[in-house]
């Protein structure tokens, strides 16, 4: 059986004092490496700080999460061997699993998003994508639908075969991307909203050994960044709606040291790219900034994005707070960045500067074994399992 933990209260009115809308930060965490599952933090608007509210470690390894539409239900991956996924209510109690845990019919599902009726998961160790549609109620029905990709890329140890790392719905709600690590490619989908049958209609290939992990949208929809887990680089990518399209433009490193190498040049103090596994990027709501963790040198990458010329540069990188940063996220005002650093154990907050994106570090909480941050409107309310 699971434990759960209350260290306070706080209201559930869903507005913060100052009239901001109040936000509830939802925490996963590895249980295999003593974390303690999900949990639920208060955001404070002004300065971006976490109390602590709730935990529960009643799904294994809650690595990856996504808030439901009527934030009042969190989804969550549970990444083992036989992969599984699993509906929350968010109660005043708490996280509370609405049922048991269903198999995507995968390995090792790393990370999910929901699209057209549909909880969609990415497998990491399977190399697949799989579908479960998401109930009137909130809760997952079954069996899975899997989508099995092929194929495989230059590095032996880590590309012998497909790692489907990330599932992202494009802007427009038509398609929805998958990031596979192991081929070196971005897959185009769609989704039979009636059956969840996905059917690949296109694949980009990145650079072969680039090793792409997850990718993120520009506010403006026609622009998207995927972030390179294999070398410390940033794809910048041009996307068409209408026809389904993800067209590479060209890389950004993500550290000060690598830029001529990354780019195939030999400039002065240049040095072939630095195993640093670059995790997660987010981008901010206005589209002039991009952040990108370093998990090999602990850092935040802070980039410049031109959306009219289509292109990004690295402005410089900071201390990310903590060891190994695994997720970023974005507080939805755009003034707060939160760093998960999976093996110190904490959550980091940072104030941005709106002139330079630069990142201020603010404070942080613990949270062993943290994978992930995401942000729930309003506080917890009413809704019971």
């Amino acid at each position: 059986m699971g434990t759960t933990r209350s260290t306070t209260q706080a209201a559930a009115d869903g507005t913060a004092s100052g009239g901001r809308r109040a936000y509830r930060a939802c925490i996963g965490s590895f249980t295999a490496a003593g974390g303690r599952g999900v949990t639920t933090a208060d955001v404070d608007p002004e300065s971006g700080a976490l109390t602590p509210l709730h935990s529960t470690d009643i799904l294994a390894n809650p690595s990856y999460l996504a808030p439901g539409s009527d934030g009042r239900h969190l989804y969550a991956v549970s990444e083992i061997p036989d992969g599984a996924a699993a509906a929350f209510a968010l109660t005043p109690e708490g996280p509370v699993l609405r049922a048991p845990a269903v198999p995507v019919g995968g390995a090792g599902p790393t990370h999910l998003t929901l699209a057209a009726g549909h909880l969609v998961t990415a497998n990491y160790g399977s190399g697949s994508v799989s579908t479960l549609p998401v109930r009137a109620d909130g809760t997952l029905g079954g069996p899975a639908r899997v989508l099995q990709h092929q194929g495989s890329g230059p590095r032996a140890d880590r590309q012998e075969g497909p790692h489907a790392h990330a599932v992202r719905p494009d802007p427009s709600g038509r398609w929805l991307l998958g990031v596979d690590l192991g081929t070196d490619s971005v897959r185009v989908c769609a989704l039979d909203a009636a059956s969840g049958e996905l059917t690949v209609r296109g694949e980009t290939r990145l650079r072969p050994g680039s090793g792409p992990r997850q990718l993120a949208f520009h506010p403006r929809g026609d622009l998207a960044c995927v972030i390179n887990e294999l070398d410390p680089t940033v794809t910048l990518c041009r996307w068409d709606a209408d026809r389904g399209t993800l067209t590479p433009l060209g890389e950004t490193p993500l550290l000060p040291d690598t830029r001529a190498a990354a780019a195939g040049g030999s400039g002065d103090g240049a040095r072939a790219p630095r195993p640093t596994f670059p995790s997660a990027l987010v981008i901010s709501p206005d589209g002039r900034f991009a952040w990108a963790a370093n998990r090999g040198d602990d850092s935040i990458a802070v980039l410049s994005l031109d959306a009219r010329g289509a292109t990004a540069a690295l402005v410089t990188t900071v201390p990310c707070g903590g060891h190994w940063p695994r997720d970023l996220a974005l507080h939805p005002d755009g003034r707060h960045l939160y760093a998960a650093n999976e093996r110190s154990g904490d959550v980091t907050w940072f104030t941005l500067d709106p002139e330079t994106g630069v990142p201020a570090r603010g404070g942080s909480i613990a949270a062993p074994a943290a994978s992930c941050v995401v942000f729930v409107r309003g506080g917890p309310e009413a809704a019971r399992p």
